[in-house]
Protein backbone atom coordinates (compact mmCIF):
# COMPACT_ATOMS: atom_id res chain seq x y z
CA UNK A 1 0.00 0.00 0.00
CA UNK A 2 1.26 3.26 -1.65
CA UNK A 3 2.27 6.30 1.07
CA UNK A 4 -0.40 8.97 2.21
CA UNK A 5 0.88 11.96 0.82
CA UNK A 6 0.83 14.90 2.90
CA UNK A 7 -1.81 17.99 1.28
CA UNK A 8 0.85 20.12 0.55
CA UNK A 9 3.40 17.81 -1.46
CA UNK A 10 3.40 17.90 -5.25
CA UNK A 11 2.07 14.80 -6.91
CA UNK A 12 4.74 12.83 -8.43
CA UNK A 13 7.64 14.54 -6.25
CA UNK A 14 9.10 13.69 -2.75
CA UNK A 15 9.22 18.46 -2.29
CA UNK A 16 7.18 19.85 -0.15
CA UNK A 17 5.78 23.36 0.08
CA UNK A 18 6.15 25.47 2.72
CA UNK A 19 2.84 26.06 3.79
CA UNK A 20 1.64 29.55 3.87
CA UNK A 21 2.66 32.26 6.53
CA UNK A 22 -0.27 33.45 9.12
CA UNK A 23 -0.80 37.10 10.21
CA UNK A 24 1.32 38.51 7.43
CA UNK A 25 -0.02 41.50 7.69
CA UNK A 26 0.22 41.83 11.73
CA UNK A 27 3.55 40.97 11.47
CA UNK A 28 5.67 43.13 8.63
CA UNK A 29 3.62 46.15 10.13
CA UNK A 30 2.37 45.44 13.96
CA UNK A 31 5.88 47.67 15.37
CA UNK A 32 5.23 50.35 12.85
CA UNK A 33 1.63 51.01 13.41
CA UNK A 34 2.49 50.92 16.92
CA UNK A 35 5.60 53.74 16.23
CA UNK A 36 3.37 55.84 13.67
CA UNK A 37 0.14 55.75 16.58
CA UNK A 38 2.56 57.09 19.14
CA UNK A 39 3.70 59.84 16.57
CA UNK A 40 0.03 60.83 16.31
CA UNK A 41 -0.72 60.90 19.93
CA UNK A 42 1.91 62.86 20.20
CA UNK A 43 0.63 65.24 17.61
CA UNK A 44 -2.65 65.20 18.65
CA UNK A 45 -1.34 66.28 22.10
CA UNK A 46 0.29 69.62 20.23
CA UNK A 47 -2.78 70.58 18.90
CA UNK A 48 -4.72 70.19 21.93
CA UNK A 49 -2.07 72.77 23.28
CA UNK A 50 -2.61 74.53 20.22
CA UNK A 51 -6.24 75.26 20.72
CA UNK A 52 -5.94 75.69 24.70
CA UNK A 53 -3.19 78.50 23.42
CA UNK A 54 -5.09 79.96 20.91
CA UNK A 55 -7.81 80.47 23.26
CA UNK A 56 -5.85 82.39 25.86
CA UNK A 57 -4.82 84.52 22.63
CA UNK A 58 -8.29 85.40 21.95
CA UNK A 59 -9.06 85.69 26.00
CA UNK A 60 -6.19 88.01 26.29
CA UNK A 61 -6.88 90.33 22.94
CA UNK A 62 -3.32 88.96 21.68
CA UNK A 63 -4.56 88.30 18.41
CA UNK A 64 -3.89 91.11 16.67
CA UNK A 65 -0.77 92.17 17.98
CA UNK A 66 1.20 90.65 14.25
CA UNK A 67 0.14 92.58 11.72
CA UNK A 68 1.62 90.38 9.23
CA UNK A 69 1.98 86.78 8.02
CA UNK A 70 5.52 85.41 7.38
CA UNK A 71 5.74 81.97 8.10
CA UNK A 72 9.10 81.65 7.73
CA UNK A 73 10.65 84.76 8.62
CA UNK A 74 7.78 85.27 11.22
CA UNK A 75 9.47 82.67 13.45
CA UNK A 76 12.30 85.19 14.31
CA UNK A 77 10.78 87.83 16.94
CA UNK A 78 12.07 90.85 17.28
CA UNK A 79 15.45 91.20 18.24
CA UNK A 80 16.60 94.53 18.74
CA UNK A 81 14.98 98.11 20.31
CA UNK A 82 14.61 99.16 16.54
CA UNK A 83 12.98 95.92 15.72
CA UNK A 84 10.33 96.27 18.36
CA UNK A 85 9.97 99.69 17.62
CA UNK A 86 8.38 98.79 14.16
CA UNK A 87 5.83 95.81 15.22
CA UNK A 88 4.89 98.11 18.05
CA UNK A 89 4.27 101.05 15.21
CA UNK A 90 2.58 98.27 13.23
CA UNK A 91 0.20 97.59 15.36
CA UNK A 92 -0.54 101.32 15.98
CA UNK A 93 -1.74 101.80 12.81
CA UNK A 94 -5.13 98.98 13.74
CA UNK A 95 -8.19 99.76 14.82
CA UNK A 96 -8.42 97.96 18.17
CA UNK A 97 -5.48 99.99 19.29
CA UNK A 98 -7.04 103.15 18.11
CA UNK A 99 -10.46 102.53 19.84
CA UNK A 100 -9.43 100.19 22.36
CA UNK A 101 -5.60 100.43 23.56
CA UNK A 102 -4.43 103.99 22.93
CA UNK A 103 -2.73 104.22 25.82
CA UNK A 104 -0.90 101.18 25.64
CA UNK A 105 2.71 100.84 26.38
CA UNK A 106 5.97 98.84 24.99
CA UNK A 107 5.57 96.73 27.72
CA UNK A 108 2.05 95.98 27.91
CA UNK A 109 2.62 95.48 24.00
CA UNK A 110 4.99 93.03 24.38
CA UNK A 111 3.10 91.16 26.47
CA UNK A 112 0.39 90.39 23.80
CA UNK A 113 3.06 90.41 20.85
CA UNK A 114 4.87 86.93 22.98
CA UNK A 115 1.29 85.60 23.05
CA UNK A 116 0.57 85.72 19.50
CA UNK A 117 4.04 84.81 18.56
CA UNK A 118 4.11 81.88 21.14
CA UNK A 119 0.72 80.93 18.83
CA UNK A 120 2.52 81.02 15.72
CA UNK A 121 4.95 79.24 16.78
CA UNK A 122 3.42 76.52 18.22
CA UNK A 123 1.69 76.01 14.64
CA UNK A 124 5.08 76.00 12.89
CA UNK A 125 6.59 73.51 15.09
CA UNK A 126 3.13 71.40 14.84
CA UNK A 127 3.76 71.22 10.84
CA UNK A 128 7.42 70.26 11.25
CA UNK A 129 6.72 67.73 13.73
CA UNK A 130 4.28 66.46 11.44
CA UNK A 131 6.81 66.59 8.08
CA UNK A 132 9.91 65.16 10.14
CA UNK A 133 7.81 61.90 11.39
CA UNK A 134 5.77 61.34 7.82
CA UNK A 135 9.12 61.91 6.03
CA UNK A 136 11.15 59.42 8.51
CA UNK A 137 8.55 56.73 8.55
CA UNK A 138 7.89 56.91 4.89
CA UNK A 139 11.90 56.39 4.21
CA UNK A 140 11.85 54.05 6.48
CA UNK A 141 9.02 52.01 4.85
CA UNK A 142 7.40 51.94 8.64
CA UNK A 143 3.90 53.37 6.80
CA UNK A 144 1.31 51.26 6.63
CA UNK A 145 0.34 51.02 2.96
CA UNK A 146 -3.46 51.36 3.32
CA UNK A 147 -2.80 54.82 5.91
CA UNK A 148 -0.54 56.31 3.78
CA UNK A 149 -2.70 58.87 1.76
CA UNK A 150 -4.84 59.16 5.37
CA UNK A 151 -1.27 60.25 6.83
CA UNK A 152 -0.29 62.69 4.08
CA UNK A 153 -3.59 64.64 4.21
CA UNK A 154 -2.66 66.02 7.90
CA UNK A 155 0.15 68.17 6.36
CA UNK A 156 -2.03 70.04 3.97
CA UNK A 157 -4.73 70.23 6.47
CA UNK A 158 -2.21 71.86 9.03
CA UNK A 159 -1.12 74.47 6.38
CA UNK A 160 -4.77 75.27 5.59
CA UNK A 161 -5.48 75.78 9.11
CA UNK A 162 -2.74 78.64 9.12
CA UNK A 163 -3.92 79.72 6.19
CA UNK A 164 -7.67 80.46 7.44
CA UNK A 165 -5.70 81.65 11.04
CA UNK A 166 -4.21 84.41 9.01
CA UNK A 167 -7.51 85.31 7.07
CA UNK A 168 -9.03 85.47 11.07
CA UNK A 169 -5.98 88.17 11.64
CA UNK A 170 -6.30 90.12 8.51
CA UNK A 171 -9.95 90.36 8.86
CA UNK A 172 -9.68 92.69 12.43
CA UNK A 173 -6.81 94.78 11.15
CA UNK A 174 -8.86 97.42 9.72
CA UNK A 175 -11.95 96.48 12.66
CA UNK A 176 -12.40 96.36 16.00
CA UNK A 177 -12.06 92.76 16.72
CA UNK A 178 -11.62 89.65 13.91
CA UNK A 179 -14.48 88.65 12.13
CA UNK A 180 -15.98 85.87 14.40
CA UNK A 181 -16.81 83.83 11.14
CA UNK A 182 -13.52 83.74 10.58
CA UNK A 183 -13.15 82.95 14.27
CA UNK A 184 -15.30 79.68 13.84
CA UNK A 185 -13.67 78.61 10.48
CA UNK A 186 -10.42 78.33 12.38
CA UNK A 187 -11.06 77.13 15.93
CA UNK A 188 -13.22 74.36 14.18
CA UNK A 189 -11.05 73.57 11.22
CA UNK A 190 -8.65 73.10 14.51
CA UNK A 191 -11.12 70.35 16.14
CA UNK A 192 -11.54 68.31 12.18
CA UNK A 193 -7.59 68.24 12.26
CA UNK A 194 -7.76 67.06 16.09
CA UNK A 195 -10.42 64.77 15.32
CA UNK A 196 -8.69 63.31 11.92
CA UNK A 197 -5.59 62.94 13.85
CA UNK A 198 -7.22 61.21 16.88
CA UNK A 199 -9.38 58.48 14.38
CA UNK A 200 -6.00 57.36 12.71
CA UNK A 201 -4.64 57.13 16.05
CA UNK A 202 -7.19 54.89 17.21
CA UNK A 203 -7.04 53.17 13.55
CA UNK A 204 -3.48 52.53 13.78
CA UNK A 205 -4.18 50.99 17.54
CA UNK A 206 -5.65 47.85 16.53
CA UNK A 207 -4.24 45.43 13.56
CA UNK A 208 -5.83 45.76 9.83
CA UNK A 209 -7.54 42.13 10.41
CA UNK A 210 -8.94 42.60 13.94
CA UNK A 211 -10.39 45.95 12.26
CA UNK A 212 -11.70 44.33 9.59
CA UNK A 213 -13.41 41.61 11.90
CA UNK A 214 -14.55 44.40 14.17
CA UNK A 215 -16.35 46.11 11.64
CA UNK A 216 -18.56 42.78 11.01
CA UNK A 217 -19.95 43.46 14.44
CA UNK A 218 -20.90 46.83 13.80
CA UNK A 219 -24.40 47.78 15.47
CA UNK A 220 -25.79 49.69 12.94
CA UNK A 221 -28.06 52.06 14.88
CA UNK A 222 -25.60 52.90 17.36
CA UNK A 223 -23.26 54.17 14.75
CA UNK A 224 -25.39 56.60 13.45
CA UNK A 225 -26.47 57.85 16.54
CA UNK A 226 -22.59 58.38 17.17
CA UNK A 227 -22.31 59.88 14.28
CA UNK A 228 -25.00 61.89 14.29
CA UNK A 229 -23.62 63.37 18.26
CA UNK A 230 -20.47 63.66 16.85
CA UNK A 231 -21.66 65.96 14.14
CA UNK A 232 -23.84 67.78 16.97
CA UNK A 233 -21.19 68.32 19.13
CA UNK A 234 -18.91 69.86 16.70
CA UNK A 235 -21.79 72.22 15.64
CA UNK A 236 -21.90 73.05 19.31
CA UNK A 237 -18.29 73.52 19.41
CA UNK A 238 -18.62 76.03 15.99
CA UNK A 239 -21.70 78.16 17.95
CA UNK A 240 -19.31 78.00 21.02
CA UNK A 241 -16.52 80.29 18.65
CA UNK A 242 -19.24 82.55 17.79
CA UNK A 243 -19.77 83.29 21.08
CA UNK A 244 -16.21 83.73 21.67
CA UNK A 245 -15.57 85.91 18.67
CA UNK A 246 -18.07 88.50 19.58
CA UNK A 247 -17.15 88.17 23.60
CA UNK A 248 -21.44 87.64 24.23
CA UNK A 249 -20.57 85.13 26.94
CA UNK A 250 -19.85 88.25 29.23
CA UNK A 251 -22.90 89.61 28.51
CA UNK A 252 -26.49 88.10 30.14
CA UNK A 253 -25.06 87.10 33.10
CA UNK A 254 -28.49 85.25 34.21
CA UNK A 255 -29.72 81.86 34.09
CA UNK A 256 -31.92 80.37 32.86
CA UNK A 257 -33.59 84.06 31.92
CA UNK A 258 -31.91 86.51 29.59
CA UNK A 259 -31.86 89.94 30.71
CA UNK A 260 -35.03 88.66 32.60
CA UNK A 261 -36.83 87.19 29.79
CA UNK A 262 -36.87 83.85 28.05
CA UNK A 263 -35.45 86.10 24.88
CA UNK A 264 -32.88 88.60 24.96
CA UNK A 265 -33.96 92.21 23.94
CA UNK A 266 -33.23 93.29 20.60
CA UNK A 267 -32.31 90.36 18.89
CA UNK A 268 -32.63 92.02 15.49
CA UNK A 269 -31.77 95.00 15.82
CA UNK A 270 -28.81 95.03 13.29
CA UNK A 271 -29.19 95.48 9.53
CA UNK A 272 -29.33 93.45 6.98
CA UNK A 273 -31.13 90.91 9.70
CA UNK A 274 -28.85 88.10 9.21
CA UNK A 275 -25.66 89.88 10.36
CA UNK A 276 -27.63 89.29 14.20
CA UNK A 277 -26.96 86.03 13.80
CA UNK A 278 -22.90 86.44 14.21
CA UNK A 279 -22.97 89.84 15.48
CA UNK A 280 -26.10 90.24 17.13
CA UNK A 281 -24.26 89.64 21.60
CA UNK A 282 -27.92 87.88 22.56
CA UNK A 283 -28.82 86.58 19.64
CA UNK A 284 -25.70 84.52 19.28
CA UNK A 285 -25.31 83.50 23.16
CA UNK A 286 -29.32 82.64 22.65
CA UNK A 287 -28.81 80.27 19.89
CA UNK A 288 -25.78 78.45 21.71
CA UNK A 289 -27.16 78.05 24.84
CA UNK A 290 -31.22 76.39 23.35
CA UNK A 291 -28.55 74.34 21.09
CA UNK A 292 -26.54 73.20 24.42
CA UNK A 293 -29.74 72.13 25.72
CA UNK A 294 -30.71 70.14 22.62
CA UNK A 295 -26.99 68.49 22.42
CA UNK A 296 -27.43 67.37 26.26
CA UNK A 297 -30.64 65.90 25.65
CA UNK A 298 -30.01 64.02 22.93
CA UNK A 299 -26.41 63.33 24.37
CA UNK A 300 -28.24 61.48 26.97
CA UNK A 301 -30.99 59.35 25.00
CA UNK A 302 -27.35 58.36 22.73
CA UNK A 303 -25.98 57.39 26.14
CA UNK A 304 -28.79 55.75 27.05
CA UNK A 305 -28.61 53.49 23.80
CA UNK A 306 -24.59 53.33 24.13
CA UNK A 307 -25.21 52.10 27.35
CA UNK A 308 -26.98 49.17 25.67
CA UNK A 309 -24.23 48.02 23.63
CA UNK A 310 -22.93 44.32 23.58
CA UNK A 311 -19.86 45.16 24.31
CA UNK A 312 -18.02 46.65 27.86
CA UNK A 313 -15.74 48.81 26.06
CA UNK A 314 -18.25 50.80 24.09
CA UNK A 315 -20.35 50.84 27.15
CA UNK A 316 -17.51 52.28 29.41
CA UNK A 317 -17.14 55.00 26.11
CA UNK A 318 -20.17 56.04 25.88
CA UNK A 319 -20.06 56.31 29.85
CA UNK A 320 -17.47 59.05 29.78
CA UNK A 321 -19.48 60.55 27.38
CA UNK A 322 -22.21 60.98 29.41
CA UNK A 323 -19.84 62.18 32.26
CA UNK A 324 -17.68 64.89 30.31
CA UNK A 325 -21.23 66.22 28.83
CA UNK A 326 -22.96 67.09 32.51
CA UNK A 327 -19.51 68.63 33.30
CA UNK A 328 -19.60 70.82 30.03
CA UNK A 329 -23.27 71.71 30.62
CA UNK A 330 -22.66 72.94 34.54
CA UNK A 331 -19.00 75.08 33.81
CA UNK A 332 -20.96 76.51 30.62
CA UNK A 333 -23.88 77.80 32.76
CA UNK A 334 -20.92 78.77 35.67
CA UNK A 335 -19.12 80.20 32.95
CA UNK A 336 -21.81 82.57 32.11
CA UNK A 337 -23.20 83.30 34.99
CA UNK A 338 -19.48 85.09 35.88
CA UNK A 339 -19.30 86.75 32.44
CA UNK A 340 -17.06 84.39 31.04
CA UNK A 341 -13.84 85.15 33.63
CA UNK A 342 -10.51 83.92 31.34
CA UNK A 343 -10.08 80.95 33.86
CA UNK A 344 -13.53 79.51 33.43
CA UNK A 345 -13.30 80.44 30.07
CA UNK A 346 -10.78 78.48 29.30
CA UNK A 347 -11.56 75.45 31.34
CA UNK A 348 -14.86 75.52 29.33
CA UNK A 349 -12.93 75.12 26.14
CA UNK A 350 -10.57 72.76 27.67
CA UNK A 351 -14.10 70.69 28.20
CA UNK A 352 -15.13 71.00 25.17
CA UNK A 353 -11.77 69.49 24.17
CA UNK A 354 -12.38 66.26 26.02
CA UNK A 355 -16.08 65.84 25.25
CA UNK A 356 -15.09 65.76 21.50
CA UNK A 357 -12.26 63.29 22.34
CA UNK A 358 -14.73 61.37 24.15
CA UNK A 359 -17.46 61.15 21.48
CA UNK A 360 -14.63 60.38 18.55
CA UNK A 361 -13.44 57.36 21.04
CA UNK A 362 -17.25 55.88 21.34
CA UNK A 363 -17.83 56.47 17.72
CA UNK A 364 -14.80 54.44 16.89
CA UNK A 365 -15.65 51.45 19.48
CA UNK A 366 -18.98 51.39 18.06
CA UNK A 367 -18.11 50.75 14.44
CA UNK A 368 -14.89 48.88 15.64
CA UNK A 369 -15.90 46.94 18.62
CA UNK A 370 -13.35 44.95 20.83
CA UNK A 371 -14.52 41.60 20.13
CA UNK A 372 -13.48 39.97 23.50
CA UNK A 373 -15.85 41.32 25.97
CA UNK A 374 -19.14 40.36 24.24
CA UNK A 375 -21.25 40.48 27.34
CA UNK A 376 -22.36 37.24 28.18
CA UNK A 377 -19.26 35.13 26.65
Amino acid sequence: MSEKRNIFQEVGTDTKIASAATGTITRTDGAARGAVATWLWALAALIVVMILVGGLTRLTDSGLSITEWAPVMGAIPPMSAAAWDAAFAAYQTTTEFKEQNASMTMADFKVIYWWEWGHRQLGRFIGLFWLVGFLAFLVLKKLPPARRTSLFLIGPFIAVQGLIGWLMVRSGLDALDVKSYWLMAHLGAAFALLGFVIWQALILGRAEADLLQARRNRPAKLWSLSTGLMHFVFLQILLGALVAGIDAGRNYPDWPLMAGGFFPPDMFDISPWWRNFFENDGLVQFIHRISAYLLFGFGIYVGMQGAKAAFKRTRSAFGTVGIILILQMIMGIVTVMYSSPLQLAIVHQFLAILLWFAIVRARFLTGYPMGETIRGT
